[in-house]
């Protein structure tokens, strides 16, 4: 990044498309993987730039011009937002509650969806991951539902880590903006369009009927989650980021 650079407002644009770009200039892997690796270290407190370091991590092994730009992007960001992190308040009570979203088809290259979820105390974001899923999903539905099940064997962990501080959670609530994968949970049938969903995502729908925890609709404005799915405008990602409690110390 050129001393001066203009700071911008988010990490990623809304109409930034990006893939191997294989007919593209090449650049210095090291570089590249060194400037990655500074802000994967950084996610663990800036979870505002997490899914579009991710997405630039991903074309580590061959990165090209338009990647590096792409890279030196959240950088610009930062420079304009070095003092946001995520606040803690004493007063926040302690409730479990997961947020899961997924972007269908997200990649470009393999046409695979990626997976976000984030958990929540009371208001006080304590876990959140940005990933690209394993399969082809096949829906929206189906990849917003294996998005919940990960986000179900998050909360599932932490509600027996909690246990041993003498917290105890009877029915944990998961936030999903897809009417049709809340359904999937509830209903015991196979449909033809969820037969192929591996059998490993249907520990959800096990949960749901044991009353571990519970899917509800949430309005897709206010899923917190779509800041790790993919890039969003600028209103909303400051919407996002406060109601995840990053924002600047007092």
């Amino acid at each position: 990044m050129t001393k001066g650079s203009k700071p911008l407002s988010t990490p990623m644009a809304t109409s930034a498309k990006i893939d191997k770009d294989e007919n593209g200039k090449e650049v210095d892997n090291k570089l590249y993987r060194g400037m990655i690796g500074s802000l994967l270290y950084l996610t663990a407190s800036r979870p505002d730039i997490l899914f579009s370091v991710c997405l630039c991590a991903r074309y580590q092994s061959a990165p090209k011009e338009s990647h590096l730009i792409m890279v030196k992007r959240i950088f610009r960001y930062l420079q304009g937002s070095a003092n946001p992190g995520i606040w803690y308040s004493e007063r926040s009570d302690f409730i479990l509650i997961g947020y899961s979203d997924a972007d269908f088809t997200g990649c470009k290259i393999d046409r695979k969806s990626t997976s976000g979820t984030c958990q929540l105390m009371g208001n006080m974001l304590i876990s959140w991951f940005s990933k690209k899923q394993t399969s082809v999903a096949l829906s929206t539905a189906e990849a917003k539902y294996i998005a919940a099940a990960s986000c179900c064997a998050q909360l599932l962990w932490m509600k027996q880590q909690l246990e041993d501080y003498g917290l105890s959670f009877a029915e944990i609530p998961i936030m999903c903006d897809n009417t049709s994968a809340i359904q999937l949970t509830r209903n015991p049938v196979y449909y033809s369009r969820s037969k192929h969903i591996e059998l490993r995502h249907h520990f959800l729908r096990d949960n749901v009927q044991q009353g571990s925890v519970s899917v509800k609709y949430v309005n897709t404005d206010q899923q917190l989650a779509d800041i790790f799915t993919k890039p969003v405008d600028q209103e909303k990602f400051f919407y996002l980021r406060n109601e995840l409690g990053i924002c600047h110390p007092f």
